[in-house]
């Protein structure tokens, strides 16, 4: 295993890199299987051919979820995210300034749908960073 930041090797139980102190798996600029380097938002490496992934979010997956399924209504969990527009449009109907009734329980059932998709790893953060656990 290799630090993705410096592309010095590291011990598979290292939780950073004794080289350049980063934490195990953050950094862009260097193959975690190979250590070569890689170009800037690459896909694969050209070296050794497998996939480079992309950073995780900082933002909890169980803090998102758990905000959509209580504060959802609000847009919670967008603004969380980063989803700030999408957060709106949500604080807005739910408020009741579009319609009385039916705008608030819709988007209630709406949160709930992205609550289970956040839950199932199907919502990135706002940079499109997937969530961690």
């Amino acid at each position: 295993m290799f630090c993705k930041n410096c592309g010095k090797e590291i011990d598979a139980v290292a939780d950073f890199c004794t080289a350049c102190g980063v934490a195990k798996g953050k950094g862009e600029s260097f193959c975690e299987n190979c250590g070569t380097s890689i170009a800037p938002g690459a896909a694969v490496c050209l070296n050794c051919g497998c996939a480079a992934s992309k950073p995780t979010s900082e933002k909890s997956k169980i803090l998102a979820g758990v905000l959509a399924i209580l504060l959802g209504g609000y847009g919670i969990h967008n603004f969380y995210l980063g989803y700030t527009k999408k957060g709106i449009i949500q604080l807005a109907l739910s408020l009741g300034l579009v319609w009385t009734f039916v705008a608030p329980l819709a988007v209630g059932i709406w949160a709930i749908v992205e609550a289970v998709q956040i839950f199932m790893g199907k919502i990135p953060d706002a940079e499109g960073r997937p969530l961690k656990d």
